[in-house]
């Protein structure tokens, strides 16, 4: 439970991380579901086609790009771990850069992903995009914001070690804020894993999906509240 209780010692961190994903998150999903050029102001014009092609509900393959549509579950549960774990990583390094870099990161991957959603749901793939992430989107979003809280933690000496003096605020603050980053670590592994044998089967009807999404949500802001 150190975990938990060291985020919310930091919850004024957690909640600017949470601000600098989400509030560019919405924007630029608004902004592409209204401009359908929008989106290519944030990705290459090849990334956009093969995002569209994922989506698409005439193809059997969601979430999964055609080059990779033949692999099992296993192995895209690998990939995503590694993808996304990366990407955890990238947000918390950065901070030993007076927190710049992680603010930055944590913007454009809010803004990405917003810009996805947006585009993807103004063409009509809504119906697939959504059943898909809604499933592992508790575990990987929360992840995403709590390794950018891990990231400003790593930086604040820089900006205001008092009262300790600034080896000491280093050592502390490296100390907590790997103990931050181990818990959004152990929740990317919940949301590969999810991602890999749930988000993805057809099988599965979207209204159970959307169903288990809610209450998955409900127990990872119970568990980061509570305990």
């Amino acid at each position: 439970y150190i975990f938990p209780a060291r985020l919310r010692q930091h919850k004024r961190l957690f909640w600017l991380a949470s601000s600098l994903f989400v509030v560019p998150l919405v924007l630029m999903g608004l902004a592409c579901y209204w401009n359908g050029e929008m989106i290519y102001s944030v990705m290459p014009s090849d990334q956009v086609a093969m995002m569209e092609e994922m989506y698409n509900p005439a193809n059997g393959h969601f979430g999964r790009s055609s080059d990779r549509a033949s692999d099992t579950d296993v192995m895209m549960f690998g990939y995503y771990i590694r993808n996304n774990v990366g990407i955890d990583f990238q947000m918390y390094a950065s901070g030993l850069f007076a927190g710049i870099g992680t603010i930055l990161s944590t913007l454009y991957n809010g803004v990405v992903i917003g810009g996805v959603a947006g585009h993807l749901t103004r063409l009509g793939y809504g119906s697939t995009f959504w059943a898909f992430v809604c499933g592992h989107s508790a575990f990987e979003l929360t992840a995403a914001v709590i390794a950018s809280t891990a990231g400003l933690r790593l930086a604040l000496p820089l900006i205001s070690p008092y009262p300790y003096r600034r080896k000491e605020a280093f050592i502390i603050a490296g100390k907590q804020s790997i103990q931050i980053l181990l818990g959004a670590a152990l929740m990317t592994f919940l949301a590969a894993f999810i991602e890999a044998f749930w988000s993805s089967s057809a099988l599965i009807p979207n209204a159970v999906k959307y169903a288990v999404s809610a209450i998955l949500w409900a127990l990872v802001m119970y568990y980061l509240l509570m305990a």
